[in-house]
């Protein structure tokens, strides 16, 4: 058997992370942080289990850039969707409404993530963090900030207070209470966005296959999951 070329296995590899991102945020959403070990997440990717240590140093950062990923693309996915705008307010709005979605549809996975943070190591950087951060700090650029180095991680903190505020054991607050503050600060509009009393914005409608953020293709050897060099 001939070796596979140096792409064929880079795609391989980045079609095991997908993997076990997907299966990192199904398995931590259906049963917590605690109760989900490397070696479940590696069985719901159909992966071999050493190979979660190969893409990430530990369960934490799995977790951690697979809720990054989740919140990227549901952010990219509510800012590009149609009808398609460049208006800055209206963008504002969608990127609010998105985060804030997942923490009204997701509470447990949301919850777990923002306990992570909180953890000695923290905020973690990884490719999925800086592509979400890039989309926040668009959006604050297009809705007008002369300041984008400062008012980015303004809006991130904002967001994630918020998140913290709603998945809050016992005492979480309101959605609605949520986003007036926040559209009150960037001075938007009540019905811009997804106004969190349409049909579309009702909680428990978020699709539970969420493969479409976490797309690994079609291919040869697609469910041959060995690391370049191995062959």
């Amino acid at each position: 058997m001939s070796p596979r070329s140096a792409s064929v296995n880079e795609e391989l590899r980045r079609r095991s992370r997908e993997r076990l991102l997907q299966a990192a945020v199904e398995m931590v959403g259906e049963h917590g942080y605690e109760a989900t070990t490397l070696g479940d997440i590696a069985d719901r990717a159909g992966s071999a289990r050493g190979l979660v240590s190969y893409y990430f140093p530990g369960k934490r950062q799995l977790v951690q850039s697979a809720v990054h990923r989740l919140m990227h693309r549901t952010l990219e996915e509510a800012l590009e969707r149609e009808p398609r705008t460049e208006d800055g307010r209206e963008r504002m709005a969608r990127a609010i409404d998105a985060i804030l979605g997942l923490a009204r549809d997701r509470p447990v996975l949301m919850r777990q993530h923002m306990a992570g943070l909180l953890q000695a190591e923290g905020f973690m950087q990884c490719p999925e963090q800086q592509r979400l951060a890039e989309l926040l700090r668009d959006t604050v650029a297009r809705h007008g900030s002369r300041d984008a180095a400062t008012d980015y991680p303004m809006l991130r903190s904002l967001l994630m207070g918020a998140v913290y505020a709603m998945v809050l054991p016992n005492v979480p607050m309101q959605l609605t209470t949520l986003r007036a503050e926040l559209f009150a600060r960037y001075r938007l509009d009540w019905e811009m966005g997804v106004p969190p009393d349409t049909g579309e914005a009702s909680g428990g409608t978020q699709p539970s296959d969420l493969s479409r953020f976490f797309a690994t293709g079609e291919g040869p050897d697609e469910g041959s999951d060995v690391p370049a060099g191995s062959k």
